[in-house]
């Protein structure tokens, strides 16, 4: 795992047929250039090298396929043999993941990596154990989300989701935050939410959530949601008719929360060490 810049190089030592990865990760406004310099990761016995637009861990994902803009068979781009690899390949969002099997001792490859500046960030993958976020879809019809890969409290700082239309600005009332959306915005005609919850993996396909809400409302209150999970995750669903936004502020959970009420739990032999 990097969040480096620079130039990469493998060397198989240990000729077991075992997939590995290399995980990028870089700042949550940015997103990953890759570049192959060279290959020599013969095509016999099943080599293979691939660039994948997100993370995958035991078989899910990040983004979720409901969640990324490219179809799942568009993420990959996989490639073997002694050659040269003219593409350069972009990530999605700040995460980027190089899979590689190697069967054959004394086989390589060699990659560089560039992080560029994102301005319209979307599905996020968060490093930083306590951080201030703002998810907003830029009045596209869209699913945003963030995700932290530890139980973490989340609190909403601000809402404004199903409330402002896309092509319009104006003057909005405050409605604070309507929870439960499923019954109460969709009541109001509303297909825009946000969610808050988590899951024992990558995929939010699996979400068990805490809470969804919309509304405008500047000022939530301090209500904090304890998502006792391997993966928490904030989603941000927009049916593209509202300029959408949050702020949430999360944090990784600490002893003194798991002695609390806890919103969410997942199963999970270890949640905290």
């Amino acid at each position: 795992m990097t969040s480096d810049e620079g130039e990469f190089y493998h060397k198989a030592v240990l000729v077991d047929g075992t997939a590995c990865g290399a995980y990028i990760f870089s700042e949550p406004d940015q997103i990953i250039e890759v570049h192959f310099n060279y290959l020599d990761v013969p095509c016999e016995n099943g080599g293979l090298v691939s660039f994948v637009d997100g993370w995958e861990l035991n078989g899910e994902f990040f983004p979720s396929s409901s969640d990324h803009p490219l179809p799942m068979n568009s993420r990959f781009s996989e490639f073997c043999g002694k050659r040269k690899v003219k593409q350069i390949f972009k990530s999605s969002q700040n995460v980027a993941l190089i899979q590689y099997r190697m069967p054959e001792k004394g086989t390589s490859f060699g990659f560089s990596v560039r992080f560029i500046k994102n301005p319209t960030p979307c599905n996020v993958l968060f490093q930083s154990t306590e951080d201030i976020y703002t998810l907003r879809n830029y009045g596209k019809r869209s699913n945003c989300s963030l995700s932290t890969l530890f139980p973490a409290a989340v609190r909403v700082a601000s809402l404004n989701v199903g409330i402002v239309p896309s092509l319009r600005r104006g003057i909005e009332l405050e409605t604070g935050t309507i929870h439960k959306v499923r019954s109460q915005c969709q009541k109001r005609g509303l297909d825009d939410f946000l969610q808050v919850g988590g899951s024992p993996g990558l995929d939010n396909a699996n979400l068990l959530l805490a809470d969804s809400v919309c509304g405008l409302d500047s000022k939530p209150g301090k209500h904090v949601d304890l998502i006792a999970c391997e993966t928490t995750t904030v989603r941000l669903v927009s049916s593209g008719a509202f300029d959408n936004s949050a702020t949430v502020a999360i944090r990784q959970m600490t002893p003194e929360d798991i002695n609390g009420y806890m919103s969410i739990v997942c199963p999970s032999e270890e949640l905290v060490e």
